[in-house]
């Protein structure tokens, strides 16, 4: 049986202008690897959003991360403020990994 460790992953819903922010906030928070997903659209509590390819005013992006705990909360921290401001969506969960010493 393969031995896997709890880890926490994170993703940010967030509008592709502040993605710098974010990164910026976890490499400050010791998180080293992540991964930008692109969006199509969604709806929210704002209402319903699409990437408009031709402005890109409505563009979002998905951080994604796995970290470990005092990493990860380290980057929560960091983006609580953002939330509002920002309209950020943060989700966290536990995950199990391989090779646990990667995150």
């Amino acid at each position: 049986m393969t031995h896997t460790v709890p880890r926490r992953r994170i993703e940010v819903l967030v509008d592709a202008p502040l993605v710098r922010r974010v990164v910026a906030a976890a490499a400050t928070a010791g998180v080293t690897g992540y991964t930008l997903l692109p969006t199509l659209g969604g709806a929210g509590e704002r209402g319903s959003w699409s990437d408009d390819q031709i402005s890109g005013a409505e563009a979002k992006v998905i951080f994604l991360t796995v970290a470990s705990e005092p990493k990860a909360e380290a980057l929560i921290e960091a983006l609580t403020p953002l939330l509002e401001s920002h309209g950020l969506i943060l989700l966290t969960s536990v995950v199990d990994v391989v090779r646990g010493g990667k995150f």
